[in-house]
């Protein structure tokens, strides 16, 4: 069957024969993709906690630019649902006419109405994959407008909206991405059990919010204004209500919550913060992580909606971590990468030592990679004649800090139709079960930065052809060391690489074409 669709020629149908043109087809189809096609389909266990998965996370879904600015937009929530994402964030503010509104509170950022957002989420929640999706809630409402924000939700989600919990499922504990397939859940503020107040509960300020304000404190800049809301403090009943599994809390620290558990409450840190907690205490957090949520966000003070490096978040077990969607960049290859496989449903299992550390041993890999050519690189800059790329290859390892590495090949001069390398590039990967692998294509420059090309990530796991190894010793080196499981092996074999813009675009018929072989240590 596989030679019947590579067939061209009536003649070599006839002899059962495949031709060279049909040869090259199969190598550029993909059974010739190094990127396991069995991985396309939903292919692990989806019946573990939601705090064992790794989940596609946005940070200020609403903005299609910066986040001083830029345009705030109902198809930027489209777009990020239809790129697997499964937690979108809503900054939610008090509208002029009773309506809450979505938009980066206090700059020059367009509004959309609250309503609006509800609907496209409605719209677009499960198109791409029917695993839940997560509104994390930033709220600066009212009372009033926070029942009316229940009320949207409600009305517009009707059912697909988790307002109890899953019934015979203990509510103290974390349902499964299986059990909750076609809901939407809300991480909010949430008024404790006992609270008799008619209208609402005085609660600590948001998370977030307090944090970015503690970080523009610390770094001096004043903007001459405070960030206040209408009852802001406050949370009203209706609201309460529709949060269920996500109650967001301020992190009440590591040593609390290590001997007090609770699954079902959230805790949100900015990347630098989240960098403290790894550089100071990188096991316990990576404990925490193996019952509970977190949510890692970019700076505040990044004006031009940058991001941060997933990877060291994800090495520690944090779930979603959330960055801007709308700026490209390598931050937005990786996290395209990571979610890449398991049918791009927006939750990756997390590796066994990330689900139940501390972990005994690594199953460490050589990995070599034979960049051999490549083929129709684009012009960089198509009103020149003389805009030919000089290209190179770069292949990244991206992991914990001990598998962190990357080499690169020499360029050819004026040849983007079919550069021949033949350079072998080799690494020594540790911990496999979390690595990332990017392939770049760079116009190198004498004179100035080199000039992008294109690129491909896709995690080690999911290269074509794999199968599991020996394992090694412990490595007192690595930040976690993950138990013995089924290590990582890749059956060595000729794959082409289909290279992507900066935007994730496809950038066909551009492609790589490398050998791969992957051997345990």
């Amino acid at each position: 069957a596989l030679c019947d669709s590579h067939r061209c020629v009536p003649a070599a149908r006839q002899q059962d024969l495949m031709m060279l043109d049909g040869f090259m087809m199969y190598l550029l189809s993909a059974n010739g993709d190094i990127f396991n096609q069995e991985h396309t389909k939903v292919h692990q266990d989806m019946t573990q906690p939601l705090c064992h998965y790794f989940i596609s996370s946005s940070h200020n879904t609403y903005l299609t630019h910066n986040q001083i600015g830029g345009t705030s937009s109902t198809e930027a929530y489209v777009r990020a649902l239809m790129a697997g994402c499964r937690c979108v964030e809503l900054d939610c503010w008090e509208g002029s006419d009773g309506e809450p509104i979505v938009y980066h509170g206090h700059t020059l950022t367009s509004k959309i109405l609250f309503r609006d957002v509800i609907e496209s989420i409605r719209d677009y929640a499960f198109k791409r994959s029917p695993y839940p999706v997560i509104l994390s809630l930033e709220n600066h409402c009212g009372l009033e407008q926070q029942a009316t924000m229940a009320q949207h939700m409600k009305a517009i989600l009707g059912d697909v909206l988790l307002t109890q919990p899953l019934e015979g499922q203990d509510p103290h504990s974390l349902p499964s991405p299986e059990q909750l397939k076609g809901k939407i859940l809300v991480k909010g503020k949430k008024l404790p059990d006992s609270w008799h107040e008619s209208r609402g509960v005085t609660s600590p300020p948001d998370p977030e919010e307090e944090e970015e304000e503690q970080e523009e404190e610390e770094e001096k800049l004043q903007e001459g204004r405070t960030r206040q809301a209408k009852d802001a403090s406050q949370v009203a009943p209706e609201l309460s209500a529709v949060v269920v599994y996500c109650k967001a809390v301020p992190f009440p620290g590591l040593a609390h919550v290590l001997h007090h558990p609770r699954p079902c409450e959230v805790s949100s840190f900015s990347e630098r913060k989240a960098r403290k907690l790894i550089k100071e205490a990188g096991p316990a957090l990576v404990q925490y992580h193996s019952r509970q949520l977190s949510r890692v966000y970019p700076l505040g003070l990044k004006m031009n909606s940058s991001n941060y490096n997933p990877q060291e978040m994800w090495n520690a077990g944090c779930q979603l971590v959330a960055l801007n969607f709308q700026t490209p960049g390598y931050e937005m290859d990786l996290n395209a990468g990571r979610f890449l496989g398991n049918g791009h449903c927006g939750y990756v299992l997390k590796p066994l030592c990330l689900r139940s550390p501390p972990g005994e041993g690594s199953h460490r890999l050589a990995l070599h990679i034979r960049v051999i050519t490549a083929q129709q690189l684009p012009k960089l800059n198509r009103d020149k004649g003389s805009s030919i790329v000089d290209p190179f290859v770069r292949v990244e390892v991206h992991g914990v800090p001990a598998d962190c590495s990357k080499q690169q090949t020499h360029h050819k001069i004026n040849n983007g139709f079919n550069p021949r390398w033949e350079e072998t590039l080799s690494f020594a990967v540790r911990v496999p079960e979390l690595a990332l692998l990017r392939f770049v294509v760079e116009d190198y420059d004498s004179t100035s930065c080199n000039d992008f090309v294109g690129q491909f990530t896709l995690p080690l796991a999911s290269i074509r052809e794999g199968a599991w190894v020996s394992p090694q010793p412990p490595l007192e080196t690595l930040m976690v060391s993950p138990p013995p499981s089924q290590p990582l092996s890749v059956s060595p074999g000729y794959r082409h690489i289909h290279l992507l813009a900066k935007d994730g675009a496809s950038l066909a018929p551009a492609t790589l074409f490398v050998h791969v072989r992957c051997k345990s240590l």
